[in-house]
């Protein structure tokens, strides 16, 4: 797992102003990395890193030559179109480009080196984005237990987990061309369900449109087919974490979920957030796995001293509905829930290694998402299926006091991720958004 180092001391000043705001997503300790160029224009999409109000063009500055060796290496890498070739160099070049920024960036920086940096800055407000990516394949996970019992419920109401929930990271593999990233907005889908009492299904647009809090993952380097990755090694594979919307059609999903997994209910729009947090800048924020004594303990092959130590990730999350209302009578958007990562019942690092352990072979820029996460107290619900328990108990929407069981046309869903802790320097993911759109006919 990655060390605490210099890059996270919260001491550390930039000699970029908005750098140093409190409360903002993005001083010097972060450094998150995506894909961007200027709003409206037709430059090439290329690599950046977010620092302050800013985001610092990586093509820009490799254009410079301010960085040697090594590092200018690396800075060629994680300045193309996608950053999945960065990615595949592995933990040591990423770190090596993250330790060249931050000196560079620093309040002690030299003269010449700031000036290079500053006419390689693009205000936020003036980007675009792109997925940071090449997506070959995206699998999504489902680990919370409290999502699990939640949702379990409302099925099955005397036995809501599955037997293997405890034993294994259930996962299903998603559909990587409906990811986007986010601010795309789509339209309410169509498919099959069947109605409360009904004999026989009907093809209708989604009735029981849903939202699900979810983490993403990155894959760094991949590994060869038929070759597991132990769960020692599985953070050496795991570039960073953004956020993610996995919009969800509850009224298709469950009917067609009968055996298999989910199809059509999911695979019409996944969001993700823009900026990956790397681990490196999460380090300060691990936390321990810890299993109930009365729960099933992992099988040795998903269990080592370092997963349990420091295996989780203490990300703060929180889900905002802002309604058509909202944004005519200019009211900001209703938070719904807040929760934190912290609470998953596998790990990133178990998942990675579950994923491999019958010899899949990952590759550079997969997204592996972490499903939803759901906190135990009730306000800590990852998704409007279990807010509402099921649609029957409609939530108040702040502001507008309208009633929502499940998702309008109109709504956009803004989901945002935060790390602090008490003597470390807060930092962010920024926001991963999306907007409701009619049905097409």
């Amino acid at each position: 797992m990655s060390a605490i180092d210099h890059t996270h001391d919260p001491a550390a000043r930039s000699w970029l102003a908005s750098a140093n705001a409190p409360g903002g997503d993005f001083p010097i300790q972060n450094l998150p990395f995506g894909v961007l160029r200027r709003r409206g224009s037709d430059e090439a999409f290329r690599g950046a890193v977010a620092i302050g109000d800013q985001a610092l063009d990586l093509a820009a500055l490799h254009g410079h030559s301010a960085l040697a060796g090594d590092a200018a290496d690396a800075l060629a890498l994680a300045a193309q179109p996608t950053l999945n070739a960065f990615m595949a160099a592995g933990p040591r070049t990423w770190r090596g480009v993250r330790h060249a920024l931050f000196a560079a960036l620093r309040d002690d920086a030299a003269p010449r080196i700031q000036q290079v940096l500053r006419s390689c800055l693009i205000p936020l407000s003036d980007v675009e984005h792109a997925l940071p990516t090449r997506i070959g394949d995206y699998t999504d996970f489902y680990t919370s237990i409290h999502h699990a019992i939640n949702v379990g419920r409302l099925l099955f109401p005397n036995n809501p987990l599955t037997p293997n929930f405890q034993w294994l990271p259930i996962a299903y593999h998603g559909r990587a061309s409906s990811v986007v990233v986010s601010g795309t907005d789509f339209h309410r889908p169509h498919g099959q369900a069947m109605p409360p009492g009904a004999a026989a299904p009907v093809y209708t647009p989604c009735t029981r449109l849903d939202y699900e809090l979810k983490m993403a993952f990155f894959i760094g380097p991949g590994n060869p087919l038929g070759k597991p990755v132990p769960l020692s090694q599985a953070e050496q594979h795991i570039f960073g974490m953004a956020l993610l919307n996995d919009w969800s059609a509850r009224d298709h999903q469950f009917w067609e979920m009968a055996p298999l997994g989910p199809f059509l209910g999911k695979n019409f729009c996944t969001s993700l957030s823009p900026w990956i947090v790397t681990m490196d800048a999460l380090a300060p924020y691990r936390a321990p796995f810890e299993r109930p004594a009365g729960d099933p303990q992992p099988l040795a092959y998903l269990d080592d001293a370092g997963n349990r130590a420091a295996g989780g990730v203490d990300v703060q999350l929180s889900v905002h509905i802002e309604s058509a209302a909202h944004r005519t009578r200019g009211l900001p958007a209703a938070e719904v829930s807040r929760t934190s990562f912290k609470h998953q019942y596998w790990t990133i690092a178990q998942m990675l290694a579950q994923h491999t352990v019958g010899g899949c072979n990952l590759q550079a820029g997969d997204v592996c998402g972490t499903g939803t996460v759901s906190g135990p107290t009730a306000k800590e619900a990852g998704a409007l299926v279990e807010l509402s328990v099921g649609g029957t108990q409609p939530i108040t929407l702040a502001g507008t006091n309208e009633q929502r069981a499940f998702l309008h046309d109109g709504d956009t869903v803004i989901l945002r991720g935060w790390c602090e802790r008490d003597g470390e320097v807060r930092i962010g993911f920024g926001a991963c958004q999306g907007t409701v759109l009619p049905a097409m006919m």
